[in-house]
């Protein structure tokens, strides 16, 4: 069996079909279907059984990917151990936000790419969690809290938020000064989300109601400065608003609790050394960038 093969199937099998498992790969939809061919053929059985939508695992083919992601997974790590000290090749799919990874993240994709020529990045925008397994990525950015999950964490660095309402929003309709403050005013919110806020060393979350609601930060960053409500936001993506006065912190006295960047990964033995790299890069660059971490003076605040 070709090893290159087998990690061809195990793509399919994840992208649930040839033709998303050829974009992801990078190459013709013919020569995923001949290496699938050549696979079966060495094994004597039918690993996908092709339909109109896609292509679904035969029982052979379950009981198959389980031990091909295990033996690609291994082969992409022995790459790594024999390749020359600094030299980094092949592809890595990477999940960002929408809202700070152009801006924020971006730079480091692209100094990765200039000190490692071989390499092919690949990254994804959207401010929706993909499903890094189901999806082919190698690894994701998140910020945040993270929610329990299965997945390989790694906090490249602290991420402040605030909540913050503009000047005219605070004249119509006042700053709440407590989290039980927060029911009379209208919330920016990404959906359903609750709000989480410290009360000394205790943890409050509260569940805000809004009229105006996106999955984007920066179209509610948009709606904040409008003046439409209050918006729950990292510092990253509003300290310049923060700094010009055109939005102010309100109910200081409950901050929100730390949070924080990171790298995700499917669970797995060892994380590629592409991933290993590109997460030291961004430890590094979030410890230069005081924007990032939060780290702003002299902003203009509601005492509470």
């Amino acid at each position: 069996m070709n090893i290159e093969d087998i990690e061809t199937f195990v793509v399919v099998a994840d992208a649930g079909g040839v033709s998303p498992a050829a974009r992801r790969l990078g190459i013709s939809k013919s020569i995923v279907s001949r290496r699938l061919f050549r696979l079966e053929a060495a094994l004597g059985v039918q690993l996908l059984a092709r339909t109109t939508r896609g292509a679904a695992l035969t029982e052979p083919g379950v009981a198959f990917r389980e031990h091909a992601a295990k033996v690609s997974a291994e082969i992409e790590i022995a790459r790594d151990t024999i390749m020359p000290t600094g030299d980094i090749r092949g592809r890595l799919r990477i999940a960002m936000p929408l809202s700070l990874g152009p801006t924020h993240f971006a730079p480091v994709l692209a100094k990765m790419a200039q000190r490692y020529p071989q390499l092919q990045l690949h990254a994804s925008y959207s401010d929706r969690f993909a499903d890094l397994i189901a999806e082919g990525f190698d690894c994701a950015i998140r910020v945040g809290h993270l929610e329990n999950s299965n997945l390989l964490a790694k906090r490249i660095g602290p991420i402040h938020l605030k909540l913050v309402a503009s000047p005219s929003y605070i004249e119509t309709h006042g700053a709440p000064e407590t989290p039980k403050e927060l029911i009379g005013h209208q919330a920016l919110m990404q959906g359903t989300e609750s709000w989480k806020f410290m009360d000394c060393d205790r943890i409050i979350s509260v569940q805000p109601q809004g009229r105006f609601k996106s999955d984007n930060g920066i179209a509610l960053t948009a709606a904040a400065t409008a003046g439409l409500g209050l918006a729950y936001l990292p510092d990253s993506l509003i300290c310049e608003y923060l700094r010009s006065g055109t939005l102010i912190p309100v109910m200081t006295s409950y901050p929100p609790p730390p949070a924080a960047a990171y790298v995700v990964r499917p669970p797995g033995q060892h994380p590629v050394r592409k991933v290993q790299v590109l997460t030291e890069m961004l430890i590094e660059h979030l410890e230069q960038n005081p924007c990032l971490e939060g780290r702003n003076r002299g902003l203009p605040q509601i005492s509470d």
